[in-house]
């Protein structure tokens, strides 16, 4: 079993910056993925970032080019560095591990969630 520890999450004002972390433990040696999904009230979940353990990246249209997803393989942790934050942007963040980026979605393991606002 993988669990997933979220952190990082809180109040940010537009336009400012916010790094949220997902620290992974337990039977981790089948997860090669592991990446961000977020849902706002009333939305689709919808894919952040996703990174593999080799580094691979893949990301959200919407935050293409604004959010960097990276990770420390010593620590079992992937990290979102989220910049020119939007209101849109607002909503539960959940960490998600997988055997590999195809499957990141249908397999693996959630996260609790955090709450990431972004407001003036």
């Amino acid at each position: 079993q993988v669990q997933l520890v979220e952190s990082g999450g809180g109040l940010v004002q537009p336009g400012g910056s916010l790094r949220v972390s997902c620290a992974a433990s337990g039977t981790i040696f089948s997860i090669n993925a592991m990446g961000w999904y977020r849902q706002a009230p009333g939305k689709q979940r919808e894919l952040v970032a996703a990174i593999t353990s080799g580094g691979t990246t893949n990301y959200g249209g919407s935050v293409k080019g604004r959010f960097t997803i990276s990770r420390d393989n010593s620590k079992n942790t992937v990290y979102l560095q989220m910049t020119a934050l939007t209101p849109e942007d607002t909503g539960v963040y959940y960490c998600k591990a997988a055997p590999s980026l195809e499957t990141l979605e249908s397999d693996g393991f959630w996260g609790l969630g955090i709450q990431v606002t972004v407001s003036s």
